[in-house]
């Protein structure tokens, strides 16, 4: 996109209850933006969701004039512009009728054929919540997922650290514009998150910071994933809305069981309860029902002396040692475990390092 088709892009942006979603209809019948602020008024109005007080804000010249600084501000600032129409726009992203017509980066943000979560949930974390984020994280890790969060206290900004810590790219989704950082407490931060993944917003660096900016960003969180985790949260919370707008683009949304007495499970059990999320107890369980599978570098495995597996998992271990290579269905009728439970379980060995799968369904133990 040129410059001055992104001018028009912007000044299309700044205009007040306009919205993306009504945005995009103009867009998809007048073609460009600046298409769009030529138009007679007459065709304006046959497009649903255009009044006569938009039309007016289309011949306010005060939109181009603030287009023309925040431009400044963009190439001044190096800041990546991701129009919804271009390529390197998330593709996930672009599924979603009200994502942003213009997103802004910073970092060294790379979504190409790349497995995409979010993990979002309260900011006053529970010891075993920062236990349970940084343990998925790390099995997760093999994988290679992208994590996404709201760089955020509490549950964001754990998943976030410990993403990089195991190498993995993470990218945070800001209330504001790219001038400032909320809470400022994480701006020690920033240099590695844009080094190890990035930040996106729809929001200029002129948009004032307000409470209900979260709600506007956290569809972007769901937007980009293919998968929302909620880790914990109380019965009513941000990230219970973002678990809301997941599920309306038909993504998978995931929340952590807890027990009834813990304020901060009471989000996640009513999710599940309701049948609004998928019960999460490990890494095995999201990459069970996302059907993730390795991808192994054909290099030497070398055997561990001494694995750490889980009573059902130690009774399929034994089966596959005495019986060598076994196809999961006999597998499963031999252990006495449900198919789909032996495939968790399995799945969960083989992060362990404990079995590798085999063409055609088979399993053996490394």
């Amino acid at each position: 996109m040129n410059s001055d088709d992104l001018l028009y892009a912007l000044a299309l942006q700044h205009i007040p209850n306009l919205g993306d979603t009504t945005a995009k209809k103009l867009l998809g019948k007048f073609g460009n933006s600046r298409n769009i602020f030529q138009e007679k008024k007459s065709n304006l109005l046959k497009i649903d969701g255009v009044g006569q007080v938009r039309i007016q804000e289309l011949n306010n010249s005060s939109h181009l004039k603030a287009a023309e600084e925040e431009l400044k501000f963009i190439e001044s600032n190096k800041i990546k512009v991701h129009y919804f129409q271009d390529n390197d726009y998330p593709e996930k992203l672009k599924h979603c009728l009200d994502g942003p017509i213009i997103l802004f980066s910073k970092g060294n943000i790379d979504l190409a054929r790349k497995r995409v979560i979010s993990v979002v949930g309260t900011r006053r974390i529970t010891s075993h919540g920062v236990s349970f984020c940084e343990e998925f994280i790390e099995n997760l890790a093999v994988l290679d997922p992208v994590i996404v969060s709201g760089f955020a206290y509490g549950v964001d900004i754990t998943a976030q650290k410990s993403a990089m810590k195991n190498g993995l790219q993470t990218i945070g989704c800001l209330a504001h514009g790219l001038n400032q950082i909320y809470p400022k407490s994480h701006k020690k931060y920033m240099k590695e998150v844009e080094e190890n993944g990035g930040f996106f917003t729809d929001f200029w660096s002129t948009d004032n910071f307000d409470r209900n900016n979260f709600l506007k960003r956290n569809r972007i969180i769901a937007g980009l994933s293919e998968a929302t985790i909620v880790i914990e949260s109380a019965e009513k919370g941000g990230a219970l809305v973002t678990a809301d707008i997941a599920n309306s683009y038909d993504r998978e949304v995931f929340a952590v069981p807890g027990r009834p007495s813990d304020k901060y499970s009471l989000g996640c059990n009513n999710l599940i309860k309701a049948q609004k999320a998928h019960v999460l107890t490990s890494a095995a369980d999201l990459a069970y029902i996302l059907n993730w599978e390795i991808e192994r570098k054909h290099e030497p495995v070398q055997k561990q002396l001494f694995i750490d597996l889980e009573e059902e998992e130690q009774v399929l271990y034994e089966f596959l040692k005495s019986s060598g290579k076994t196809e999961l269905d006999l597998l499963a009728l031999n252990c006495k475990v449900p198919t789909f439970k032996a495939a968790s379980l399995l799945l969960n060995m083989e992060l362990k390092g404990a079995v590798r799968p085999l063409p055609g369904k088979l399993f053996e133990i490394i």
